[in-house]
């Protein structure tokens, strides 16, 4: 193999002397001649054999003029030093990699190239535990293949730009976002060849993606199903511990207990079986959960003594490898100890535990917290750095960055103010609608004030002509008096519990209200009320009791009661919403001497009723055709029901 690719370098390095010689047009040819030996070494398998001479020789490539004057060809140079870089966990492959992208983001287009970089810097940052960071570079890379899928990427590349965005956003708890890239790379990795490693990762994620999102199990049945012939058609190319384990989170689901006890098991025994030849990190994690998760299983069914012997293969495993188990597995560990004790009857040790768990709780928050604080500082020093070599070597690049950033600023600060100004639109409107409801309360509230004062005056006056017949000896009238009045009062009692009553009902109290007075005054005057054109009365809704004090007053003011031959005209006529009502008298002959000392309470209440009606509300008092009648007109805003 070693052989093999030293023969490849010197063949692309012999390619490249010759063109720069032999070919008229120099810089053409040698661009040309660039890229292709930067599409030879990009075909080169990287091993451990390999990678420190293809390191050497793209570095080399990145010092060359034509590169450094293309960008594209400087952006692919970078972004291969990079990946040599990021194998080996260097720093460098951070720093390239964001070279590489602030030199591919400005231009239009270059969409692969672009996914590439992202996805690689997702990795870097994945790498140094960024999660968050790797999250929003992974997610650029999955928009960009969701975006166009006439990409130039392979289905295997895209798949794992797809599952990657798809796991760090299940690590970040986005689950709708997991599920979506997860979807999206199914059908891709479909089409992988035989035993490609994503062709089962896409079915796990899917499944654990199902799982966090509390779906029933018959959601993610399918991917288990495949999952499981996946690995009966190549049992060598997949690790079995992932079927396992999907299987445990749907018996887990559908709460199969001897089905979740049994895979926990056999997981189990798989991870030890892979810690006898592999003692890393992950396995050693892998292995402690393992053991957890079966005690746990058996502290719910409170075997202490099973569960005990799991937890102390787990105790064994740390205490082998300390300062390796994760924080996250510790807690599992520390809980279903806690419980153990409990159990047993150890108070004391299980609070302990507990105590433990808490703590480290609180360090895992602090060390998240103190993370993401690193996370924003590294990335701001990062920036910093870049502008510092930009001022030093790339004055123009600079000039047009910083054009690029006020214009930012300025559009920023336009959106500023139009949400400044929206915002103050919405609360001034607000404010408004508040203060339109307050005062529609008040007014409510003040008409049923107004309204409690009104009808103790009418039933006063009714009963001063109750104890007119008494005191004149008409029993059988004073009986039948009170007969109509009572039914009168019932309606009114009704009508005062309302805001708003129908037309008919108002003009139905009237007329009740109008007989009683006819009775009391012997048939000494005649009445007509007139609907004009009203079509349906009882959607038309007016306050109650507003019309009969100005009947009131025209019947014990504007008739001549003595000679029998009074007259009172009603007549009530709508346009749009305003009704008017229109109260005429026949008037006395003599002149009635009015004091200028006494005060109607009645009309008092009524002018304040109108007035708090609004400005449409009006009252206006006229003298008619004849020698002394009067023609009271008032105008009611009304509402439809």
């Amino acid at each position: 193999m070693r052989q093999t690719t030293r023969w490849i370098l010197c063949v692309a390095l012999c390619f490249w002397l010759f063109s720069c010689y032999q070919h008229s047009n120099p810089i053409f040819q040698q661009e040309t001649s660039i890229s292709t030996q930067i599409d030879t070494l990009k075909k080169v398998t990287i091993a451990s054999t390999n990678s420190d001479s293809l390191l050497h020789v793209w570095q080399q490539m990145a010092m060359k003029p034509s590169v450094l004057k293309d960008t594209l060809l400087h952006v692919e140079v970078k972004y291969q030093l990079a990946r040599l870089y990021g194998m080996q966990r260097k720093d460098s492959a951070r720093i390239l990699i964001g070279q590489a992208l602030e030199l591919i983001e400005p231009t239009n287009g270059n969409l692969k190239m672009k996914a590439l970089i992202y996805n690689g810097l997702g990795n870097v940052c994945s790498m140094e535990s960024r999660q968050k960071e790797a999250g929003y570079y992974y997610n650029k890379a999955a928009a960009i293949v969701l975006s166009d899928s006439t990409i130039d990427l392979s289905f295997q590349a895209k798949s794992a730009m797809l599952l990657s965005a798809a796991q760090s956003n299940l690590k970040t708890f986005q689950y709708d976002l997991a599920e979506k890239m997860n979807r999206a790379a199914l059908p891709l990795c479909d089409s992988l060849p035989e035993g490609d490693i994503h062709k089962q990762r896409v079915l796990v994620q899917l499944i654990q993606t199902l799982k966090m999102r509390d779906k029933p199990a018959a959601s993610f049945l399918p991917y288990l199903r495949r999952l499981e012939d996946l690995h009966n058609q190549h049992p060598d190319k997949y690790h079995i511990s992932y079927l396992y384990d999907s299987k445990i989170q749907y018996f887990s689901t559908i709460g199969q207990k001897d089905s979740l006890l049994h895979y926990q098991l056999l997981k189990m025994q798989s991870d030890e079986q892979r810690y006898e030849t592999e003692k890393s990190i992950v396995v050693i994690n892998n292995l402690f959960i393992a053991y957890c998760n079966v005690a746990t299983f058996h502290l719910e069914h409170n075997r202490q003594t099973l569960a005990a012997g799991y937890i102390q293969q787990a105790t064994d495993l740390e205490e082998t490898h300390p300062d390796v188990i994760f924080a996250s597995n510790e807690i599992i560990y520390q809980e279903a100890l806690a419980a153990l004790y409990q159990l047993q009857g150890k108070k004391d040790q299980a609070i302990a535990a507990w105590k433990h768990v808490s703590m480290i709780q609180k360090e895992v928050y602090e060390m998240e917290n103190t993370q993401v604080a690193a996370e924003m500082n590294s990335l701001y020093q990062l920036q910093a750095k870049d502008r510092s070599i930009r001022t030093l070597n790339e004055n123009i690049k600079i000039n047009q960055l910083q054009l690029q950033q006020n214009r930012l600023w300025l559009a920023v600060l336009v959106l500023g103010i139009i949400l400044l100004g929206m915002m103050m639109l919405f609360l001034y409107y607000s404010f408004r609608q508040r203060r339109f409801r307050a005062e529609k309360e008040k007014v409510l509230l003040q008409q049923k004030l107004l309204r409690t004062q009104m009808e103790p005056h009418f039933i006063f006056n009714t009963l001063a002509a109750v104890q007119s017949f008494v005191r004149l000896d008409k029993k059988e009238a004073a009986i039948k008096y009170l007969n109509r009045f009572s039914r009168l009062l019932r309606s009114s009692l009704e009508m005062s519990r309302e805001d708003w009553v129908p037309l008919n009902e108002e003009i139905e109290a009237l007329e009740n209200y109008i007989s009683l007075q006819q009775m009391r005054c012997e048939e000494a005057f005649s009445y007509t009320i007139v609907q004009s054109e009203i079509q349906d009365p009882d959607g038309v809704l007016l306050p109650p009791m507003l019309i009969q004090p100005y009947v009131e007053n025209a019947i014990l003011h504007g008739l001549d009661l003595e000679s029998g031959e009074g007259d009172i005209h009603i007549r009530f006529q709508l346009e749009d919403d305003l009704l008017t009502v229109t109260i005429e008298d026949s008037g006395k002959i003599e002149k009635v001497i009015v004091d200028p000392a006494h005060r109607s309470l009645s009309g008092i209440i009524s002018r304040e009723r109108m007035q708090l009606l609004g400005k449409r509300a009006s009252i206006q008092v006229t003298k008619s055709s004849g020698a002394s009648g009067t023609i009271i007109t008032m105008k009611i805003p009304v509402v439809f029901g």
